[in-house]
């Protein structure tokens, strides 16, 4: 008997730091973002044009990847297919409120106000009727805390900015309710099946946006189709990771870890756009990373939803 539940034991630890990994690889690349689309703003692609770009690239490098080396993963039912492009379509609308906001907004800003889904996150599952542990609301705190310290020197708001603050309070909480309703499809629907029906839905959603629009799309240059090819390549990758994660923790576990998103942008936005980052930045990007280090203390005390599958049997 104990020999089976340190068995046991070892493999949920296992199946929880997967998840914890995964959530922590879809930051990094996430992080990327904010910086690859001032990127693609100094080249003059406008921002309903990248939202929809990047997004069908990732949908493409995703359908060559499966057709190539998943195929297994690419059938489901008719259903789980409409309730993964639904999930998707919000994700895509969220999108489309992001990049308008980014367009209107310096990158740190932007990157805070959006990175406000996992107070949404934890509203929507409280109203679900979903409990969330004290130490899980301590850690969002923490992590809050530090989002506002990574961001400080421009949190300061103009009248002129409303608009753009407006779409990225929109855009979290969208995001918010997609990660929702994202952890619920992910009960039944296996994570890398589910991130190319989503992405799918997502890219659908944009691409229509942006031909709705019925303005002209003027040529890019290289620089910013490097710009767009990369962030929809990252974009890909960021959410398999994420779906991932999901599937593994749950919406709230998974939201906390993606705020130290901000410290990844902050940091890449010290390498490479020459931002010099304050004392207090610097602390708030610790404190960020601080609330994700007690994940597995998070959910080994049950704070994750019950897992969509059981570790023990893979």
């Amino acid at each position: 008997m104990v020999k089976g539940s340190v068995k046991k034991g070892n493999a949920h630890r296992g199946f929880w730091l997967s998840g914890i990994t995964s959530g922590l690889l879809s930051s990094f690349l996430l992080g990327w973002a904010p910086i690859l689309g001032k990127f693609a703003y100094q080249a003059n692609v406008t921002p309903m044009t990248l939202a929809a770009l990047r997004t069908v690239v990732a949908a493409v490098f995703l359908w060559g990847v499966y057709g190539l080396f998943w195929r297994e993963r690419i059938f489901l039912s008719w259903s789980n297919i409409l309730s993964c492009m639904m999930v998707g379509m919000i994700n895509g609308i969220g999108s489309l409120f992001y990049y308008n906001g980014l367009s209107r907004l310096d990158a740190s800003r932007a990157s805070l106000l959006g990175n406000l889904y996992p107070l949404w996150v934890v509203i929507f599952l409280m109203a679900s009727g979903q409990p969330i542990m004290r130490l899980t609301l301590l850690r969002l705190g923490i992590s809050l805390v530090g989002a506002v310290m990574v961001t400080a020197p421009s949190t300061l708001v103009s009248v002129k900015d409303f608009l753009g603050v407006m779409l990225m309070i929109a855009s979290a909480a969208i995001n918010g309710w997609y990660m929702v309703m994202g952890q619920w499809v992910l009960s039944d629907v296996p994570a890398q099946s589910g991130t190319l029906y989503i992405i799918t839905g997502m890219a659908l959603t944009v691409a229509v946006a942006r031909l709705m629009t019925g303005m002209p799309m003027s040529p890019i240059s290289v620089s910013g189709w490097l710009a767009i090819v990369v962030l929809g390549l990252t974009t890909a990758l960021a959410r398999m990771a994420m779906f991932f994660s999901l599937e593994k923790l749950g919406g709230v576990q998974t939201a906390i870890i993606g705020l130290t998103e901000l410290a990844v942008s902050l940091t890449m936005a010290f390498i490479f756009l020459n931002d010099r980052l304050t004392l207090w930045q610097w602390i708030g990007a610790a404190l960020l990373l601080g609330g994700s280090m007690f994940a597995r203390l998070d959910v080994e005390r049950g704070a994750a939803p019950p897992p969509s599958f059981n570790p023990m049997d893979n």
